[in-house]
C-alpha cells in the first residue's frame, strides 16, 4: 500500500506512487463521450474505470451518504462511487474516485467535499478523491491534466458530440434494426483504436474521420417515415445520464421518438464564454480572457468542422452554432448569469425551436435552484413568444417515480401526435433521408 501524505490543509494527495497502483474510478455521464476519456486516461498511464453501474441500490447508498439539502446528482454520483468501493470488485487499499469540479457558483464545485465527507463517516478517509478540473482549483503529484491530456479530451467531445448527434437521427428510421448501432460501435472502436496508436489528434486526420462518420450513416438505408422530435435539455448531468434520468433516451427510443440532445461542445464553449463575459462585465482577468479566447475559436472551428462535414456529406440536420445560440437568448437571460447551466439552458430550448423541434423536455433535479429558474422559470416566457411549442418539466428526486414521470412524458407526446396529425407545426419535417 502506498505511503499516505497530506497537503498543509490536511487533504489527502494522489501520489506518482499511487499512480501506479491505484484503479480510478469515474462516474459515468455520457456513454459515447465518457469511453473514449477512459482510453486517453488509460493511455497516459491510469487505471481508469468509468462506472456504468445503474439501480436502487445506488440511490439508496446517496440516500444514506449525503445530506438529503444537497442536489439529486451530488446523491447519485456520490452514491455510485460509494457503491463501487463496497461492491467488493475494487482494492479500497488501491482505489481512488475522481470527481470534476467546474469552479463555478454550483454545487458541482462542492460535489468534491460531500464526497470526502461521506468516506470520512465510513471509515475510508484513506481512499484519495482527485479533483478533475481546467481551472487549478486543486492539484495532486500523481495526477495532471497536460496540454496534451486536454487537446485529446476535446476531440474526444468532438467525436462523441458528431457520433450521439448522428446515431440520434439515424436510429428511428434504419429499415434494418441495429444497423445504427452496429456503426456506432465501429467508429467508436476505430476512435479508441487512434486514442491507443498515437498521443495526439492530427486536425487533418480528424477533419477526414469527420466527414468520413457523416457519410457511414448517410450511408445507412432509412425510411422516409415521419417521426416524432423530441429534445432533451436541462441540468448537464440529469439530462445525459442514464442514471440521473431513469433511462430516459431510451424510454423516448421504445416510443418512436427521434431524440435530439444537446451536444456537450455547446457547454464547453459556454464554459469558456464565462470567463470572457466576466473580464468584460468585472473589467479584470484580461490576459486569462485573452488566452481563453483562443481556446474559444479553436473549439468553435472544431463545431464548425462537423457542421461542415454533416452538411456536405449527408442530408443530416447540422448543430446549431455556439454564436446563434447566443443571439436566440437574447431578450431572456442575460449572458452575465452563469449559475449551473446559466442562459445555456434557456438558449437550449429556444435553440430547439428554432431548429423546428417543439417537443421539448427539461429535465430538473431536486436541489438545483439556478436550473428551475432559468429551465422551468423560462417556460412560460418562451411559450409566449412560441405558442407551437410544446413543453413538458420533468423533476428527478429520490422519490419520484418512474411510472410518474414516463405518464407526464406520455402526454406531452399525445400532444405532440395531436400536432403532427393536424399539421399544424412545422416540427415534423420527414427525419430519415431526402
Amino acid at each position: 500500500m502506498a505511503t499516505l501524505r497530506y497537503d498543509k490543509t490536511g487533504r489527502l494527495l494522489f501520489t506518482k506512487e499511487m499512480k501506479k497502483e491505484y484503479t480510478l474510478l469515474m462516474p459515468m455521464m455520457l456513454p459515447i463521450h465518457f469511453g473514449f476519456f477512459e482510453e486517453i486516461f488509460k493511455l497516459h498511464g491510469y487505471r481508469a474505470v468509468i462506472l456504468d453501474t445503474t439501480g436502487q441500490d445506488i440511490i439508496d447508498e446517496g440516500l444514506r451518504s449525503v445530506h438529503n439539502d444537497f442536489c439529486y446528482p451530488a446523491l447519485l454520483t456520490t452514491g455510485q462511487l460509494l457503491h463501487a468501493l463496497k461492491s467488493g470488485e475494487y482494492d479500497i487499499n488501491k482505489t481512488a474516485l475522481v470527481m470534476s469540479q467546474t469552479g463555478g457558483g454550483c454545487r458541482a464545485s462542492n460535489y468534491i467535499h460531500i464526497i470526502r465527507k461521506a468516506l470520512k463517516n465510513q471509515n475510508l478517509e484513506h481512499v484519495p478523491v482527485i479533483s478533475f478540473n481546467l481551472v487549478g482549483i486543486e492539484k495532486n503529484p500523481g495526477f495532471k491534466m497536460t496540454p496534451k491530456i486536454v487537446a485529446q479530451l476535446t476531440y474526444a467531445v468532438v467525436y462523441g458530440d458528431l457520433l450521439m448527434w448522428l446515431s440520434n437521427q439515424t436510429r428511428p428510421y434504419e429499415k434494418n434494426i441495429g444497423d445504427t448501432d452496429k456503426l456506432l460501435a465501429h467508429w467508436m472502436n476505430a476512435i479508441k483504436k487512434e486514442i491507443r496508436r498515437s498521443k495526439s489528434f492530427l486536425p487533418k486526420a480528424a477533419n477526414k474521420k469527420f466527414i468520413q462518420i457523416a457519410k457511414d450513416f448517410q450511408a445507412i438505408d432509412r425510411t422516409e417515415e415521419e417521426r416524432i422530435k423530441v429534445g432533451v435539455v436541462g441540468e448537464i448531468y440529469i439530462k445525459y445520464a442514464a442514471l440521473g434520468n431513469n433511462n430516459l433516451e431510451e424510454f423516448l427510443h421504445n416510443e418512436g421518438v427521434e431524440v435530439v440532445m444537446p451536444p456537450l461542445l455547446d457547454f464547453a464553449l459556454y464554459s469558456l464564454n464565462n470567463v470572457i463575459v466576466d473580464s468584460r462585465i468585472y473589467h479584470k482577468g484580461y490576459l486569462r480572457a485573452a488566452i481563453v479566447k483562443w481556446l474559444f475559436q479553436f473549439l468553435y472551428s472544431l463545431q464548425d468542422k462537423v457542421n461542415t462535414a454533416i452538411t456536405h456529406h449527408s442530408d443530416f440536420r447540422p448543430m446549431q452554432s455556439f454564436e446563434r445560440i447566443k443571439e436566440l437568448v437574447k431578450g431572456y437571460v442575460d449572458t452575465g448569469n452563469k449559475m449551473g447551466e446559466g442562459w445555456l439552458l434557456t438558449a437550449e430550448m429556444l435553440e430547439l425551436i428554432d431548429a423546428g423541434i417543439y417537443n421539448i423536455i427539461c429535465t430538473q433535479p431536486f436541489g438545483c435552484l439556478p436550473n428551475h429558474i432559468v429551465g422551468k422559470g423560462m417556460i412560460r416566457r418562451i411559450k409566449q413568444n412560441h405558442p407551437e411549442a410544446n413543453i413538458v418539466a420533468i423533476d428527478f428526486d429520490p422519490g419520484a417515480t418512474k411510472i410518474n414521470q414516463e405518464n407526464r412524458i406520455k402526454l406531452m407526446l399525445a400532444t405532440a401526435r395531436r400536432n403532427m396529425q393536424s399539421h399544424s407545426a412545422p416540427t415534423f419535417a420527414l427525419g430519415g433521408g431526402k
